[in-house]
């Protein structure tokens, strides 16, 4: 792909949920190392949250990727209540893990968090009640909280959000409306926008819809590898995205 100087290529995928060794997934490895200079995971690494799951997933990622590698867990990788192991697995193989955490690659930013759900607009659960509603909205509170401490250690350079939640409705219509509220959180939104990120990624809504945009138009790419594959038949099951770096703008490639 004919790239502008100045760029730096991101690839983004979520959803890979690793199980055993499958040579899809090692194509999109393999295509992904080519075409891109860092590659984004959006949550559910694995399949149902298990160490054996992450090592095996380590390994395909260690035999087929040299470029930086930046992931974030998502609710399947929670499912072993391994969630820790898991993350340690990753990171000692290479992978940088966000989790309230930011870094950077080649003068491009990048926030990571899981995010969580709750809904979106006036529709969103409120802190109101019993106790235990009061602590799941709690958590996507927490959630939008670690992001804008993640967004805002990051100065004069592009922000790049990661999830695998979404902060938006847009990106989940397609799926049933009864799973609105467990597909994502408007709270996540609001400091994507404070600190004006170029773009954000998620995963988690498999029948959602590719793109959408923030209140103040930033844009949302759900990379669900399984949507990837039904709206992009003809190409490989992940986004490409062509960050420039010196006017600070993001542009699909």
């Amino acid at each position: 792909m004919e790239r502008k100087e100045g760029t730096v290529r991101i690839a983004a995928v979520g959803d890979v949920h690793y199980h055993a060794p499958d040579p899809a997934l090692r194509d999109l490895l393999v295509q992904a190392n080519r075409d891109a200079d860092v590659l984004l995971l959006c949550g559910d690494l694995t399949d149902h949250g298990t160490a054996e799951e992450a090592q095996g997933l380590a390994r395909e990622i260690h035999a087929t990727v040299n470029i930086p590698v930046i992931g974030v867990l998502g609710n399947h990788d929670f499912e072993g209540g391994v969630e820790k192991e898991i993350n340690q697995i990753l990171s000692d193989s290479g992978v940088r893990m966000l989790d309230g955490d930011s870094t950077e690659v080649a003068g491009v930013g990048f926030a990571g968090i899981k995010g969580f759900c709750g809904g979106f607009g006036k529709r969103a659960l409120g802190p109101w009640g019993e106790t235990i509603i009061k602590e799941f909205v709690r958590e996507a509170v927490d959630e939008a909280l670690k992001l804008e401490s993640a967004l805002a250690r990051l100065r004069r350079v592009p922000r790049i959000g990661m999830l695998h939640y979404s902060p938006i409705q847009d990106t989940v219509e397609g799926e049933p409306l009864e799973i609105f509220p467990f597909l994502g959180s408007s709270r996540l939104e609001e400091p994507i926008n404070r600190y004006h990120c170029q773009a954000v990624f998620h995963g988690h809504a498999h029948r959602g819809r590719p793109e959408g945009k923030t209140a103040t138009g930033i844009p949302v790419y759900n990379v669900c590898v399984q949507l990837m594959r039904q709206e992009f038949p003809d190409r490989p099951p992940f986004r490409i995205f062509d960050v420039l770096v010196e006017d600070r703008q993001l542009a699909p490639a």
